[in-house]
């Protein structure tokens, strides 16, 4: 399926059933007072998250959604069947907001979390909730309320633990299919991936869920490229692995390069742990130059899988727990 994370979707939720108007009639009851049930409540139209959803497709093209009318109230006091919700499943890390003003309602980040968009009408009162020591025959009724209706714009924000980030052709996609066993697509030219790919690093103690986005390029936090489609789905991961190709000469100006496009995104998002896998070893003549980047990091050959595991190891210490 498609990956899309972004959808626009129309609710509504059921109108309310109208309330009876009835009279008790008995055989021995000629003249019973009023017995006119109230209609039931409309359905209401509730997003919930799904863990094993990772896009927004099905709602990009099914972009209406309807609860059911309650239904009307009977006689006998007998109240009217509320309508059914309709539950629209979402991926985790689903932003929810107004279409027209673009206030954020809400997020849906675990799993089976709900949120209600279109809240059902309220069904009407039938006649015997108007009778009184004055009226004790009323003949009037409520009709039920009207749904809400609303349109909304969804956002999808990937949940990970671990973000991948760097430039095109850096070899994410390819470290990690050496430390998870997901199966992106891997080629030898930028822009392989185009939307993200996740997959799950067990080590002795824990998984976490890795995921690789799309290469970073100059003036990615303008939306550059695919910049920021990018860079949104890091904002929600709790570390950072900087992947650069050790083999181009340059590795310091490639991870200054992507932390700057990342600041001038969103800075507090390079608060959070860093680690450095220095890729394609394989390729280089001569031997390994040193480096000052202020934090911890691996040289490593994703395709040949040398020290992968020492990377693990390192990621696995430096998590925030």
């Amino acid at each position: 399926m498609r990956f899309v994370d972004e959808a626009v979707i129309e609710a509504k939720g059921g109108d309310g059933g109208k309330g009876c108007v009835s009279f008790r009639r008995e055989k021995f009851v000629p003249k019973g007072g009023p017995d006119g049930g109230d209609g039931g409540d409309g359905g209401s139209v509730i997003l919930f998250g799904r863990e094993n959803l990772q896009t927004l497709a099905d709602l990009k093209y099914r972009r209406f959604y309807r609860a059911f009318r309650g239904r009307y109230g009977m006689g006998k006091n007998r109240h009217g069947r509320n309508g059914e919700d309709v539950r629209v499943p979402v991926p985790l890390g689903t932003d929810v907001y107004d279409y027209e003003t673009m206030k954020k309602l809400g997020e849906l980040v675990k799993h089976r979390q709900e949120l209600v968009i279109a809240r059902g009408g309220r069904g009407g009162k039938g006649n015997a909730r108007f009778a009184t020591s004055t009226e004790q025959a009323p003949r009037n009724s409520e009709p039920g309320a009207r749904g809400e209706q609303r349109k909304f714009k969804l956002v999808l924000r990937l949940v990970a633990d671990i973000g991948f980030v760097g430039l095109p052709n850096a070899g994410k996609s390819t470290l990690l299919s050496a430390l998870t066993r997901a199966n992106p697509k891997v080629a030898t030219y930028p822009f392989t991936t185009l939307t993200p790919n996740l997959g799950v690093m067990k080590t002795k103690d824990f998984r976490f869920t890795l995921a690789d986005m799309p290469g970073i390029i100059e003036g990615a936090h303008k939306g550059k490229g695919l910049g920021l489609r990018f860079l949104r789905h890091i904002e929600r991961t709790k570390m950072l692995v900087f992947v650069v190709d050790a083999a181009l000469g340059h590795p310091e100006q490639d991870y200054h390069q992507l932390c700057d496009e990342i600041k001038r995104y969103k800075e507090a998002i390079l608060d959070r742990p860093r680690v450095i896998a220095l890729n394609k070893v394989d390729l280089l003549l001569g031997k390994q130059p040193e480096l000052n980047l202020g934090l911890p990091g691996v040289w490593i050959s994703a395709l040949r899988g040398d020290r992968v595991d020492e990377l693990r190891e390192l990621i696995d210490k430096l998590f925030p727990k």
